[in-house]
C-alpha cells in the first residue's frame, strides 16, 4: 500500500508560499506596491490595509503614489508608512502620498541578501519539521511500506528544497542587480 503524501506536499507548498510572500515585502530599490501590503492604517476606528482605503500605483521606477479615496486619510497613511520602518522616504501632498525608494548601496544589498538567507533557512526549518512529523507517522507501517514511504517523503523534501532555492536565487538576482 502506497503512503499518501498529499497533505505533506500541501504543507511544503505552504512553506514555499510563505517564503514568496516574505520576499515580496523586501524592497530591492525598485518601486513595487506589494511592499505596502502589510501596512495598516487607522481608518474610521478600525485598522485597514492601505490597499483597502487607497489606490497604490507605480509613478516611476523609484516612486509609488498612494491616493486615498478620502483625502482626510493622507496624514494617517504617511505616518503608517513612516512607522513601518521599511527604509522608504514618504512625502505627502494634496492628492496623496509619494513613497520614494532610495538607491541601494552595495553594502545594503549584501545586508538584504543576508536577510533573504535567514528567511530561506526559516522555510527550510519548516520543511525539516514537517519531514520529521511525517517520519513519525510512518513508524507503524510494515518495513517495505515504510522504506517506500521514506523515499517518497524524501523526494517531496528534495523537491521543496529545490523550489525554495529557486525562489531565493531569483530574489537574490533581483536584489543584486
Amino acid at each position: 500500500m502506497a503512503y499518501n503524501t498529499t497533505n505533506f506536499k500541501n504543507e511544503l507548498k505552504k512553506a514555499e508560499e510563505w517564503l514568496s510572500r516574505e520576499y515580496s515585502s523586501v524592497h530591492t530599490g525598485r518601486a513595487t506596491p506589494m511592499i505596502l501590503d502589510n501596512i495598516t492604517v487607522e481608518s474610521y476606528g478600525a485598522r485597514m490595509p492601505i490597499k483597502n482605503i487607497a489606490s497604490v500605483t507605480v509613478e516611476d521606477p523609484k516612486t509609488l503614489r498612494v491616493a486615498p479615496w478620502d483625502k482626510n486619510q493622507i496624514k494617517e497613511i504617511e505616518n503608517a508608512v513612516a512607522e513601518a520602518n521599511l527604509g522608504l522616504s514618504v512625502v505627502s501632498d494634496s492628492d496623496g502620498v509619494r513613497v520614494i525608494f532610495p538607491m541601494l548601496t552595495t553594502e545594503n544589498r549584501e545586508k538584504l541578501v543576508k536577510i533573504l538567507k535567514e528567511k530561506l533557512e526559516d522555510a527550510r526549518i519548516t520543511v525539516r519539521k514537517g519531514r520529521q512529523l511525517e517520519m513519525d507517522n510512518i513508524i507503524d507501517l510494515p518495513e517495505d511500506d515504510m522504506k517506500r514511504a521514506k523515499d517518497d517523503i524524501q523526494k517531496c523534501v528534495d523537491e521543496s528544497n529545490n523550489n525554495l532555492e529557486a525562489i531565493f536565487a531569483k530574489k537574490e538576482i533581483e536584489v543584486m542587480n
